[in-house]
């Protein structure tokens, strides 16, 4: 896996932009992970999309990723995964999936939006809270849900996802537990989708 996109030691800072100049005849534009990995969501095919908020490039790519989300078939289960490479990264994690939790992932992009374009800090429950509250969510209720075991479960899960897919960068997307694509081996974002929606057929095909 390329590690270009991605730093594993402080959420932010990028190893290597130069990756993105990479075209699909330098690489091949996607991994096939082997052994293949069980899907969560039986009889379709999953596809996950590892992330962190602070990465810029899940930033840029994350409207197209949303735009190809909603033009996938039935029998297709899509995921974003918010992965953690270091302690720093935690309450991140807890941050999605405490949207999720209060069915508010409507607030994706405006958490994006904070970090990238208005700089605010949300990687500590503390900037993440108050943040939460002045978008107008319960303090109480988004702090307890934050904290709750439900949260916890799902952070502990998208760490052994992370590690079972051997996920080394983001943005990553996996499709059906057999492969992995992402812009450093397809050269732009958009090459990265088109790759795993291509995959994706072919699965569905089977």
């Amino acid at each position: 896996m390329k590690i270009a996109l991605f730093s594993r030691l402080l959420p932010g800072l990028v190893l290597g932009l130069a990756a993105l100049a990479m075209t699909p005849a330098q690489a091949a534009p996607y991994d096939t992970l082997d052994p293949v990995q069980p899907s969560d969501t039986p009889g379709k095919v999953e596809v996950l999309e590892f992330f962190f908020y602070t990465c810029p490039h899940c930033n840029a790519i994350e409207p197209l990723i949303e735009k190809w989300r909603k033009t996938l078939p039935d029998g297709v289960a899509f995921k974003s995964v918010p992965v953690a490479f270091n302690a720093g990264m935690r309450d991140m994690q807890k941050l999605y999936y405490t949207l999720e939790a209060l069915d508010r992932l409507d607030l994706q992009p405006a958490v994006f939006k904070a970090i990238h374009e208005e700089h605010k800090d949300l990687t500590q429950a503390k900037g993440i809270i108050d943040w939460a509250a002045a978008q107008g969510l319960d303090r109480q209720t988004f702090t307890d849900t934050f904290n709750s075991f439900g949260v916890q479960t799902k952070v502990t899960r998208a760490d052994e996802l992370t590690k079972s897919y051997h996920v080394e960068g983001t943005p990553t997307i996996a499709v059906g537990g057999r492969y992995l694509t992402s812009p450093a081996q397809t050269g732009t974002y958009q090459g990265a989708i088109d790759e795993a929606d291509k995959l994706v057929k072919q699965l569905l095909a089977k």
